[in-house]
Formats: structure tokens, C-alpha cells, sequence
């Protein structure tokens, strides 16, 4: 959508970036929808906090179905 940023990742079937989101460095599996001003891949801890796997190189994944 308008605004959004995805950069380095790789986006599954079904994925709906938001506005505004930000997506970085991430793999999102299939239907997920990422919300208007979500940031991913920004903040490992951030991204730990809501279950998401952060390897070591700092690539965060996304699980299928994932409900913001």
C-alpha cells in the first residue's frame, strides 16, 4: 500500500503490507496481514516480544497466519 517500505525480504502468497508499514530484512509466510504502521525488522527485540524468530544475521521470520 501507499507509503509502505519492504526492503530485503521475501513475501509469501497472500501478504498485505499496510501503510506506512515498515519491512525489513524479513521472510513473511503466506496470509499475513501486516498492518497500517507495523514496523518489522527494525527492532529484533521488538520482534521477539511478539513470538517472531530473529537469527543471528538478523533476518526476522514471520509465521503463516500470523494475527497481528
Amino acid at each position: 500500500n501507499s507509503y509502505a517500505l519492504v526492503e530485503r525480504s521475501i513475501l509469501f502468497d497472500g501478504v498485505e503490507i499496510g501503510r506506512h508499514a515498515i519491512v525489513r530484512n524479513a521472510i513473511i509466510d503466506k496470509n499475513v496481514r501486516v498492518p497500517e504502521g507495523t514496523r518489522i525488522g527494525v527492532d529484533a527485540d521488538e520482534d521477539r516480544a511478539r513470538g517472531f524468530t530473529v537469527t543471528e544475521n538478523g533476518v526476522t521470520a514471520v509465521p503463516k497466519s500470523y494475527v497481528f
